[in-house]
């Protein structure tokens, strides 16, 4: 079936579109056995009780002009991700976005982000357990900079870049050892930390495992670069 689809207007003839994402219960983190693993992905049973809306695409440079009235992408082009944007910058984004009609919007959990990812898989990449430069941006693609948002198949939920191209903030502060903090249903990071979570690798991804559903990044709410 088609997925559900919301259209928020950001002005100039632009809208972001959302994803309906369903509720669901999945198993977050990487078996012990995996290659590459981190002791970081402890494998967990997570629930989500409800269901969201999530961005088909990463946001666009030209949809956060539309919002922002800026453009700090170090690759421009207005149909390439948004980039050189810390987390504190993409909370301005949002609260721009709550200011119109229906609000509500925040970054995704890192449970929201790995089970949107996954899209019912249980495999390393939401494709299968195996990677190519046909499936994604990343180093190994010899692109060597953001691709315009869409290039790449969809995973099962209809969203677009989940792996590589340019990583992806979470609300999440970043907690190494512990990641289900409120128990297993609807968890968030802890109150507080150094670091909030990033999740889905970029196109300067050395190795493909950095692109994994589960492998799980961190970078200091004011930072900011070229790949995330």
């Amino acid at each position: 079936s088609e997925p559900k689809i919301a259209l928020v207007n950001l002005g100039k003839n632009l809208n972001l579109e959302l994803v309906l994402i369903p509720s669901g219960k999945f198993t977050m983190g990487s078996p012990e056995d995996e290659k590459g693993r981190s002791n970081n992905e402890t494998l967990h049973e997570v629930t989500l009780s409800k269901s969201f809306y999530l961005g088909k695409y990463e946001v666009t440079q030209e949809q956060w002009e539309a919002l922002m009235g800026n453009n700090p992408s170090s690759n421009k082009g207005a149909k390439l991700p948004v980039t050189d944007v810390s987390w504190k910058d993409c909370q301005e984004f949002i609260k721009k976005l709550n200011a119109k009609p229906n609000g509500g919007y925040m970054l995704p959990t890192e449970a929201e982000w790995e089970f949107a990812c996954r899209a019912g898989t249980t495999t390393a990449y939401s494709f299968g357990d195996k990677i190519t430069p046909s499936d994604a941006n990343y180093n190994d693609s010899k692109v060597g900079k953001p691709m315009k948002v869409g290039s790449y198949f969809p995973n099962a939920f209809g969203l677009y870049d989940t792996h590589g191209n340019v990583w992806e903030w979470c609300q999440d502060w970043y907690d190494p050892t512990f990641y289900t903090i409120g128990g297993d249903c609807n968890p968030i990071g802890p109150e507080k930390g150094s670091a909030k979570a990033v999740r889905g690798g970029g196109w300067g991804s050395p190795s493909p495992d950095y692109l994994k559903v589960y492998k799980r990044s961190y970078a200091a709410p004011s930072n900011y670069n070229y790949s995330i």
